[in-house]
């Protein structure tokens, strides 16, 4: 499991959580949730927030600091990262099995939240999409810094003409079985320069740094192979809730040419919010604009609902 190296002060440190749990996964794989904010008031909206690839709860912790004062929120660590053990079984309907496991243990029968991914825990709502639990608890979703497909063909980290040299040269980096080392300058300039724009703070890219390093190694190669022959275009069609996309001009991942293919695939998209001169790690690049797309997500489609809190929690061990 991971190291945590997480920040230990400011907007980026993780903040404590009010409840901690473990949801298991239909494959019996184990998930680290937390719960943020007021967990015993029924009338606090939910939100859940899943992180991308070599990431963890850690990622979202400006968010969580944000909405916690009146927002039930829920992060998860994904299989193999974070505080979550690897498993064998990696793929897309892994992440989707997870997800279903993830609400199914923290949220009422029919109590819908809003369900905000980045980058491969967008792919993780994709991927979920037509799945029965999902759309039992899905009220809007926002997709950060994602895509559906052709994620290496795409990326513009090696700075050359699209084509099958840079395809192959790209392939090699992301998916290098090299460890990442301790958290340098070097390392925060090379992690900027493939992840952040240009114009990132320090402390941004100290967060992101010491968030991403401490993913294991095996669990980052693992985890590329299968973003390298994602094929989620199907998802996006099913995914009918009402969805918002964010994605930086700068960033070199996924690119803005895959937030403009989801907006024109999904059934009811509310539009693509384009950020100038950010890169991929938006939540933490641009923060109170991310939590302020969820607030307005959790207002206009979740906060007229009124549900009842149940106190079991199927699936679920206390403390874990």
């Amino acid at each position: 499991m991971s190291r945590l190296m997480n920040v230990a002060s400011g907007p980026y440190a993780p903040p404590a959580p009010a409840r901690e749990l473990t949801a298991i996964s239909a494959d019996g794989a184990r998930l680290h949730v937390e719960i943020h904010g007021p967990v015993d008031d029924t009338a606090a909206p939910a939100v859940v927030l899943a992180h991308g690839w070599t990431c963890s709860t850690a990622f979202w912790a400006a968010q969580i600091r944000e909405l916690a004062a009146d927002h039930r929120v829920i992060a998860y660590d994904q299989r193999g990262h974070g505080r979550s053990p690897a498993s064998p079984a990696c793929g897309t309907e892994a992440l989707a099995d997870d997800l279903e496991a993830v609400l199914k243990a923290t949220l009422a029968p029919g109590e819908k939240a809003v369900i905000a991914g980045h980058s491969m825990g967008g792919m993780t709502v994709m991927a979920a999409a037509a799945r029965p639990g999902f759309r039992e608890h899905a009220g809007a979703v926002l997709l950060c810094s994602t895509g559906s497909s052709r994620l290496v063909a795409e990326s513009t980290v090696v700075p050359l003409r699209p084509g099958r040299l840079r395809t192959w040269l790209t392939k090699r980096i992301l998916g290098s079985r090299a460890p990442l080392g301790p958290v340098t300058p070097i390392a925060r300039a090379i992690l900027k320069y493939g992840t952040m724009g240009p114009g990132s703070a320090p402390h941004m890219v100290e967060a992101c740094a010491r968030i991403v390093h401490a993913c294991p190694r095996k669990v980052r190669y693992v985890w590329s192979q299968v973003l390298d022959l994602l094929d989620l275009d199907h998802g996006v069609r099913e995914l009918a809730v009402p969805t918002a996309v964010v994605v930086g001009t700068a960033d070199r991942l996924t690119p803005p040419v895959h937030a403009r293919s989801l907006a024109a695939a999904l059934p009811h998209c509310l539009g693509v919010t384009e950020l100038p001169g950010l890169g991929h790690m938006t939540p933490i690049e641009a923060p109170e604009l991310v939590t302020g797309k969820i607030r307005e997500l959790v207002t206009t489609y979740t906060q007229a609902e009124t549900y009842t809190q149940v106190d079991t929690y199927p699936q679920v061990k206390e403390g874990a």
